[in-house]
This record gives structure tokens, C-alpha cells and sequence, in this order.
């Protein structure tokens, strides 16, 4: 059973299977949020997100960035990422026609931010997950 279920705006069903959620500053014990540090941060979500399911191609979405208005530090602007980063694995009918719904399905793999830790739903989710390319970034599987 499905943890979540989205809907593509082209009326495929995607199952939320798994997600694993993270402070996007955990960890950080000095300095501020900044560009230098925002890239390793999502790095390293996208290297989770590949570890998770080496088998399952991997999509990252990329994080809205803030600019709060505060004086730059030596390692350039405040820059502030959403507050949860997130790896979740979702599945889906199969892309090929030809392939039987009752023994293929197809995967993807996906690594994003968000403001909060709730679990992505419905039509509810961010926008950019709802606006995943899944035929193009999904692979299909044997059950």
C-alpha cells in the first residue's frame, strides 16, 4: 500500500512508496546558509537519492532559493533553501504500451525540498513534483 497517491496533470497515478526526510540545514554548526553550502547540500540529497535505489533512475528537483535581506558574509549572499529535503521512490503504471499492468511498473526515484515535513499528496504536492516529466524520466520494471 501506498504511502501517497499524486496525480500528474495527465491523469497518471503516481504511489509515494518511500520517503525519507532531513533537516536541509542538519548538521551545520557554523557560518550561514549560502550558495556554497546550498550546493553541497543538494549533492548530497541527490547522492541519498542514488544510494537509495541504484537500480532506479534518479531525479532531482531543483530547490527555490531565497535571498532574505541581510548583509553578505565572507562567503557571499544569504541564500536559504526550503526547510526538508526529501528522497522519495515512486511508482507508477508501466510506460510501455505493450508491457502487462499486472507485472511491469515503472520507477523513479526523486530528491526535492520543501517548507515542511509533511508527506507529499494528492493535488496538494509542489507544483514541481506534479510536474514531473514521468514518461521521460521513469523506467520500467518487472514485478
Amino acid at each position: 500500500m501506498p504511502l501517497s497517491r499524486l496525480g500528474l496533470p495527465s491523469g497518471r497515478p503516481l504511489d509515494l512508496i518511500q520517503v525519507r526526510m532531513s533537516s536541509a540545514y542538519a548538521g551545520q554548526l557554523e557560518g550561514y546558509p549560502c550558495k556554497f553550502l546550498n550546493d553541497m547540500r543538494v549533492r548530497a540529497v541527490r547522492a541519498e537519492a542514488e544510494g537509495i535505489s541504484p537500480t532506479t533512475p534518479v531525479h532531482l528537483v531543483e530547490p527555490s532559493r531565497r535571498y532574505p535581506d541581510q548583509p553578505a558574509g565572507p562567503f557571499g549572499p544569504v541564500e536559504v533553501l526550503p526547510a526538508v529535503a526529501c528522497v522519495g521512490t515512486f511508482r507508477s503504471t508501466p510506460l510501455a504500451p505493450d508491457l502487462d499492468p499486472a507485472l511491469h511498473r515503472s520507477a523513479l526515484t526523486v530528491a526535492w525540498l520543501q517548507p515542511d515535513p509533511r508527506v507529499p499528496s494528492g493535488e496538494d504536492a509542489d507544483p514541481s513534483l506534479l510536474g514531473l516529466a514521468w514518461e521521460e524520466l521513469a523506467q520500467d520494471y518487472e514485478l
